[in-house]
């Protein structure tokens, strides 16, 4: 009798075990079938990067030859500490030229301007009275002369050259600009001008519209040589030019150059 129990027993422990193991593959087959495997996307292609062909600009538009102007301040570096020739005031530069500007075929960003014009300086003196037809050999900075205002002007004929870079060269006026060169020029006039000759108590001695002029150019250095630099946006840029040889002649007075720094208007 146990034996027949544990017979029925076991019987329906395996039928009930066949049971749930049919449930369960049916169901792992019936998720397997149903599961969608999504397909890989696609790269998109790279596309090269295409190098812009400067040499087919058209330049058609845009004129080869512009004035430039310049205007800023003048400083005579090396000069004695202390100062004893008694510069003083805003010294300034006024320069004018025509140029003409010859871009590179291959690549116009980058271009050769030359051109001619006239630069000129004017450095202010506190109460000195600058004797430029002094007969000594050296240039006298006198100061017991006094005058309310005095200064010294050189006028130089100057031939600039450019190296110039612009950004966009199919419309230089909305196109950063670069340009480095050097300026080369002869002595065309040096003269001293004092306004109001003051004596010792610092009374006008002639009425304040007296005016002093002398003219001579033997004390000052007859040709110009200059570094020259430019940088800047449109038609604004900024200039730095720097002489290379001295202000006056050999053995004439202290070994000074002169420093300008300005704005520069080309394009017009």
């Amino acid at each position: 009798m146990k034996k027949s129990i544990l017979l029925l027993l076991s019987v329906c422990t395996l039928a009930m075990a066949h049971a749930q193991l049919s449930t369960l593959f049916h169901k792992k087959g019936k998720t397997d079938s149903t599961v969608h495997h999504k397909a890989p996307k696609e790269k998109k292609p790279v596309m090269p990067k295409v190098k812009k062909d400067w040499s087919k600009v058209d330049l058609t538009k845009v004129p080869s030859d512009h004035f430039l102007i310049q205007f800023g301040s003048d400083t005579w570096t090396g000069r004695p500490n202390p100062d004893t020739i008694g510069t003083k005031g805003f010294s300034r530069h006024f320069n004018f030229y025509v140029m003409l500007n010859k871009p590179f075929k291959t690549d116009p960003r980058f271009s050769v301007a030359y051109g001619l014009g006239v630069g000129t300086s004017n450095i202010f003196f506190d109460h000195r009275y600058v004797k430029v037809w002094a007969p000594g050999p050296t240039l006298p900075f006198d100061s017991t002369t006094r005058f309310k205002k005095s200064k010294v002007t050189t006028i130089y004929l100057q031939a600039p050259i450019e190296l110039r870079y612009y950004s966009n060269p199919g419309d230089p006026q909305h196109s950063w600009k670069f340009a480095a060169g050097v300026k080369v020029g002869t002595l065309l006039k040096a003269y001293f001008k004092g306004k109001n000759l003051l004596d010792i108590n610092n009374n006008s001695l002639y009425g304040t519209q007296y005016v002093q002029k002398e003219s001579n150019k033997k004390f000052f250095n007859g040709t110009f040589l200059a570094a020259t630099a430019r940088a800047g946006y449109g038609n604004i840029s900024l200039n730095i030019d720097y002489s290379v040889l001295g202000v006056l002649k050999q053995n004439a007075g202290p070994v000074m150059n002169t420093l300008s720094i300005g704005l520069t208007i080309s394009g017009l």
